[in-house]
């Protein structure tokens, strides 16, 4: 193939929900499980699994607390979080050049 392979992007950013929370996090400076869960049209359970992995590699930062006595949790995009979005967005879209490439050859 070309420069970039496939295997060659982050496989942590690459998977649906990950890849809507960064991308939805680098849109909003902030944004609460709530927004995230209603952006991503996905369950409690499944975005609290993708947000702690993204935690967990150090891609967002979390802060828990209450407001009106009622748990909140909000999310932000680090700047390592950044970093990697730019860098499999960047790899993705010559990834995607490479194949229209190709396309376009035969």
């Amino acid at each position: 193939m070309g420069s970039v392979e496939p295997d060659d992007l982050d496989r942590l950013i690459h998977e649906r929900i990950r890849l809507g929370i960064v991308s939805a996090l680098a849109a909003e400076e902030c944004l609460s499980f709530g927004d995230l869960k209603t952006i991503l049209k996905t369950s409690d359970g499944n975005l609290s699994v993708h947000a702690r992995k993204l935690e967990g590699a150090g891609y967002i930062a979390v802060k828990k607390g209450y407001e009106d006595r009622k748990p909140k949790t909000e999310y932000r995009l680090t700047q390592q979080g950044r970093k990697a979005l730019e860098t499999y967005l960047t790899s993705m879209e010559s990834l995607l050049s490479e194949a229209r490439d190709a396309l376009e050859k035969k």
